[in-house]
């Protein structure tokens, strides 16, 4: 989303001198593929196994290094992901912790007091990744739910609690979801993710904005802090790697989504501000030089994957990383997580909300790039799930601004690139996808379409469900029915619900139908709200258009 206003002058990125002269061998196009400049950039110069770091014993830390708690993602079926980030200071650069290797065990279990082992191992935080751990646990039950936790000399983790996914030819009979969005720090408390942390779910997919790249004060912004103040390096915008590796420390200590993380496993894929507002594939948001923007680009993605659990085939090389993939729950959900941010078009028309034209609807212009969208339909022409779900960042479906001739669409979202929307649908049509459920983020509010087929027929097929997650905090604390709600449901025949408060969306699949909840709070610029249910929706298997509960 683009904000009321920018930084008006840019600090000097204060990118390693390496770093910058290998960047001045790639244009923008060129830093999307494999040259030797990219290699240079995957900051091979700085990777474990050629850093040699020297190995800290991991007794003589004095302080808890498990500030950012614990996580796991991307189930599978016979396997979870596992991570933490050893940091004993968050706030400070380096996170307290020696530039040094330091041996971490964990342990799986049924049980959360490990009375039964499943699983035990050890794994090393390189100081070159931040000092954050990935493991990766395989030889599991399907469809299990365990226990685990770290330690690192005398300090143990937090208990963390994941699943495991059903067996690719099981027919499980309810899987239970959140989706979420769009956590901006310095717009309110993480409330809606405590309440998250309570609900019976598989997994939890997180569409986007986890972080924010502008400046936070030193008391949190709209969070208004009068027991604590922040370090000044927070009241700047994230550009370097050292940059956006603090950011993270800051989100990942607030209590309620480290409880979030700790209670459910996580699928993540990112939009714009885990980078810069905005950005389309190469093209930055600002008119820098393309070297720099390559430079942030790198740094924010490994920034990103140092703290996510993101299994190995996820790590970034250099200004690139393969976002996109493929979970499978049995033979009832079928997930494709898309990456629409990293290889776009440019925006049309310069961006925000236009006229569509002859730029917006070139039949050339891609949200996707080629070889996911060729993937997405692949994978849909071979899918056996029920139900088809697409984890996407930006609305799908059309929204036209206003109900009159001289309507506007956010160039940003699917309206930007209708041509590539329309190869999507029709992809879906050819493979016989019957029960598609599209999931996203981004704007701040909650909304519920019918997908049609045509979008300039109210009376045409509907396709499909698409289902908005609002935001966890973006926005402040929002409003049931915002300024613009009388003009976006008039206009938009199949909208049918728009609410903008804060909160998560709450989807259950089953054979049967898919059900979505609506889970908001009525403020988070102050701590505790309650959490409601501001509607509910269910969609049919085999008849799509949603249905008010």
């Amino acid at each position: 989303m683009t904000p009321a206003h920018r930084p008006s002058a840019r600090r000097e990125a204060g990118h390693a001198p390496e770093l910058r002269a290998a960047a001045r061998h790639l244009s923008r196009r060129g830093m999307l593929t494999a040259t030797g400049a990219a290699a240079a950039l995957a900051f091979s110069v700085n990777l474990p196994g050629t850093a040699h770091a020297a190995e800290a014993d991991a007794w003589r830390i004095t302080e808890d290094p498990f500030t950012l708690g614990v996580a796991s993602g991307d189930p599978l079926p016979g396997s979870v992901l596992l991570w933490t980030r050893l940091a004993p200071r968050p706030y400070e650069p380096g996170s307290g912790m020696p530039r040094a290797r330091v041996r971490v065990q964990w342990e799986l279990a049924h049980d959360a007091r490990f009375t039964r082992v499943v699983r035990r191992g050890q794994a090393t935080a390189h100081p070159e990744l931040d000092h954050s751990v990935h493991v990766e646990v395989p030889g599991l039950g399907a469809d299990r739910v365990y226990h685990y936790r770290f330690r690192a000399g005398n300090w143990i983790s937090p208990v963390g609690r994941t699943r495991t996914a059903p067996l690719p030819g099981a027919r499980p009979g309810e899987l239970r979801l959140a989706a979420v969005s769009c956590q901006a720090y310095h717009d309110g408390y993480f409330t809606a993710y405590g309440h998250l942390a309570d609900e019976d779910l598989h997994a939890v997919l997180h569409l986007g904005d986890y972080l924010y790249e502008y400046a936070v004060n030193a008391t949190g912004g709209a969070r208004a802090y009068t027991d604590r103040r922040l370090p000044a390096h927070f009241n700047r915008e994230t550009v370097t790697l050292e940059d956006y590796r603090l950011r993270y420390g800051l989100y990942k200590s607030d209590p309620d989504l480290r409880a979030a993380h700790a209670a459910h496993p996580f699928v993540v894929t990112w939009d714009d501000h885990e980078t810069e507002n905005n950005y389309a594939g190469g093209t930055p948001e600002n008119d820098v030089p393309p070297e720099e923007f390559l430079l942030r680009r790198a740094a924010a993605y490994r920034a990103y994957w140092e703290n996510q659990p993101l299994r190995a085939p996820q790590r970034p090389t250099g200004p690139d990383m393969r976002l996109y993939r493929r979970l499978r729950f049995g033979r009832l959900a079928q997930f494709d997580i898309l990456d629409t941010r990293q290889y776009r078009s440019n925006q049309a028309y310069g961006d925000g909300w236009q006229t569509p034209g002859p730029e917006s609807e070139d039949p050339s212009r891609t949200m996707t790039g080629a070889e996911q969208e060729r993937w997405l339909l692949d994978g849909w022409r071979d899918s056996r799930a029920v139900w088809n779900v697409v984890p996407q960042q930006v609305t799908f479906a059309q929204r036209r601004n206003v109900p009159t001739p001289d309507f506007k669409l956010s160039m940003d979202a699917w309206d930007g690139y209708p041509a590539s929307r329309e190869r999507v649908l029709a992809g879906a049509a050819a493979a016989g996808i019957e029960n598609l459920v599209v999931l996203t983020g981004d704007v701040h509010v909650g909304y519920a379409f019918d997908l049609k087929a045509d979008f300039d027929d109210p009376a045409s097929r509907t396709v499909g469900t698409e289902l908005v997650a609002t935001s966890i905090a973006s926005g402040k604390d929002g409003a049931d029915r915002p300024a613009n709600w009388d003009n976006l449901t008039r206009a938009n025949p199949h909208l049918r619900f728009y609410n903008g408060r804060r909160g998560y969306l709450r989807v259950t699949l089953t054979g049967e139908h898919a059900r979505a909840d609506f889970r908001t709070v009525p403020a988070v610029t102050t701590p505790g709200a309650p959490v409601t249910t501001a509607a509910s929706f269910v969609t049919e298997a085999g008849d799509p258009g949603l249905k008010p509960v």
